[in-house]
């Protein structure tokens, strides 16, 4: 069946080995028909507050494990050092449209690299509570102006396995703050009105030191390096990507067309490069670095992750670029990425050349206009100004349930 599909795939394969970048046109502007603008300044637009708390919240954590300032979680460290010296802060709370805590929960990290789950809701309840005893501003709105970067795989749900977050649901303390996480998915309980879906992060850094010749041809038709298999049975019996990945592996590990492989080489970001297609299937969570990385490198987004919601998708044009494929539909992938034609691909390409397009995702030590920061602002500055009903009146309590967690959540946060 695979060498029956050859001859279809032709214009690819040659196309390739001319370098496919070589026969798009010259860059789309398509920032027009956005709702938004990509390149809008958030600067006047509102203004920031970053609490001063206590090092044991930020900066001590990273001196303690400097794995955390490059892993897909880090956007909540590049954050703060980003509003530290932006434009839109203020020294002023009084004259703040927002607040900020710099809290990195994802940064108290296990041997092997990941987050302690377990440690996120007691660092953030610390952090809750430090600001709401010596400001008066959380205490006057339940936190309802105040903003908090959740890059974990559920957000604010705090666990990496689905049900379990589901389970726990957002975390009480922030049932009325804005949320900037990386996950979202369409009527999840995880992702609550008013969010905002960022980006994870990729260093920009890496990106620069591994970018290939726009001349590079493209000679690979599907990519994709990952996990395939949970490795180790979850006590839920939560199955590892609904069984999309396994299915992506049973289906085309033998097919000339896919090159898919648990293997992760130095060579990854030019294998992108010279990829057409770049699969990015759900994980524990409908997100993954893959989804930055594919566009940042021009390589076609196949989306297989069922209600995702993507990141600032009201000024990215994601259904211009990407591919989605419904997750029962993962058996045929074969023979709905062989369908696309010939000008379909080449509309994709000459999208995702566009400069701006790439920048909108990444977070850049010394941020450029148009960035995911400029994003992340713009997105706060749309919602203002803030409605006079999240402000408590005179005498009334609070709203929020300071009494639910787990046992571990009221021990106070310490290194």
């Amino acid at each position: 069946m695979v060498r029956q599909r050859w001859s279809h795939l032709l214009f690819f394969i040659v196309l390739a080995g001319f370098g496919l970048r070589a026969f798009v046109a010259p860059q789309a502007r398509f920032s027009g028909h956005q709702r938004h603008m990509i390149g809008e300044d958030p600067v006047g637009r509102l203004k920031v507050y970053v609490y001063d708390i206590p090092s044991t919240f930020n900066k001590k954590v990273v001196q303690r494990d400097m794995r955390c300032l490059s892993h897909m979680f880090a956007v909540e460290i590049h954050m703060h050092l980003y509003l530290l010296s932006s434009s839109v802060r203020t020294l002023d709370p009084d004259e703040a449209d927002w607040f900020y805590t710099p809290i990195y929960t994802n940064c108290d990290l296990t041997v092997t690299g990941l987050p302690f789950i377990n440690n996120m809701p007691r660092m953030m309840r610390s952090a809750i509570n430090y600001i709401s005893t010596r400001w008066p501003y959380w205490n006057r709105t339940d936190g309802a102006d105040h903003f908090f970067v959740v890059p974990h795989d559920f957000g604010a749900c705090f666990h990496f396995q689905e049900s379990e977050a589901t389970a726990r649901g957002i975390y009480p303390l922030l049932q009325r703050a804005t949320l900037l996480q990386t996950f979202g998915q369409i009527g999840h309980s995880c992702l609550k009105n008013g969010s905002v879906v960022i980006p994870p992060y990729v260093s920009p850094r890496k990106v620069f030191n591994h970018t290939l010749s726009v001349d590079t041809p493209r000679s690979i038709f599907a990519y994709f390096r990952g996990v395939f298999h949970d490795m180790n049975e979850t006590p839920n019996g939560d199955r590892y990507a609904r069984g999309v990945r396994e299915a992506i592996w049973e289906n085309f590990k033998d097919n000339d067309l896919f090159d898919i492989s648990s293997e992760h080489p130095i060579t990854y970001y030019e294998d992108m490069q010279r990829s057409i297609f770049c699969l990015c299937p759900l994980g524990w969570a409908p997100w993954s670095p893959r989804l930055v990385e594919a566009v940042v490198f021009g390589c076609i987004p196949v989306i297989i992750a069922d209600d995702i919601v993507l990141p600032f998708r009201d000024v990215i044009p994601w259904d211009d670029f990407a591919v989605f494929v419904p997750e029962k539909e993962v058996d045929n992938l074969e023979d709905i990425l062989t369908s696309i034609s010939e000008s379909e691909v080449k509309k994709k390409q000459r999208i995702l050349s566009d400069p701006q397009i790439k920048q909108t995702l990444l977070f850049p030590r010394q941020s450029v206009p148009g960035d995911g920061f400029h994003q992340v602002m713009n997105a706060l500055a749309r919602k203002l100004p803030h409605e006079t009903s999240i402000y408590l009146k005179y005498g009334q309590p609070s709203a929020l349930n300071w009494s639910a967690g787990n046992a571990s959540d009221f021990i106070p946060w310490q290194l």
